[in-house]
């Protein structure tokens, strides 16, 4: 048996638009180095998790999740679907560091861009304006949140538990992603509560945004 097989499967939904979940991504990446996890990413979507909720929005919000949101995943999917699952990994680091990090606007030309990073075709940005692969991202999108329901959002992560069923969650959400041991304690914490029969929620109020470093 090989060190990949010997690892546990990290599965991991995420829109490349929100800036939280590129936190948690980051953080996974870390726990990658400390623990014996492999990260599989998937593809959800703000767009379609809120498109019956754009009435209760305010109009930035709605503007954002019928416009901006629905092309780079458009774009994450299309590149899954023609080039396999194991591109995502690269393009989401490629577009979460020009959306979060470098504050890119969220253009044809920042995805094109990402892209090329990604060694992927600059032509899949085309598909951002089209719903060609719709279906797929609505089938991706609802294999996440059917695991931990509608009230949440992105990321999601899921990981097999002892008794053979996955253990599904929402986030966490922190800033900014521990690094090393603390990336490991954080991961250790989280599978022990996620774990716990009847166990469902903690939280408390954001008092700072994202810290990209």
């Amino acid at each position: 048996m090989t060190a990949v097989e010997n690892k546990t499967p990290v599965d991991f939904w995420f829109d490349p638009l929100c800036p939280w979940a590129w936190m948690t991504s980051r953080w996974m990446l870390e726990v990658e180095k400390v623990r014996p996890v492999e990260v599989r990413w998937h593809v959800m979507s703000l767009a379609v998790l809120n498109e019956d909720k754009l009435d209760t929005m305010d109009e930035r919000m709605r503007t954002i999740m019928q416009t901006e949101a629905w092309g780079p995943v458009r774009v994450c999917i299309a590149a899954a679907a023609k080039h396999g699952e194991q591109v995502l990994g690269p393009l989401y680091t490629a577009l979460g560091t020009r959306f979060h990090n470098q504050g890119l606007p969220r253009d044809h030309a920042t995805i094109v861009a990402a892209l090329e990073e990604a060694g992927l075709p600059a032509e899949l940005a085309d598909v951002a304006r089209s719903d060609a692969f719709d279906a797929e991202l609505r089938a991706s999108h609802e294999e996440g949140i059917s695991k931990v329901g509608q009230e949440v959002g992105t990321p999601v992560i899921a990981v097999p538990g002892a008794d053979g069923e996955q253990i599904a969650f929402f986030g966490p959400v922190v800033t900014p992603a521990p690094k090393g041991e603390a990336a490991a304690r954080l991961w250790d914490g989280t599978l022990l509560v996620a774990s716990t029969p009847g166990f469902y929620e903690i939280k408390r109020t954001r008092t700072s945004g994202p810290v990209f470093d």
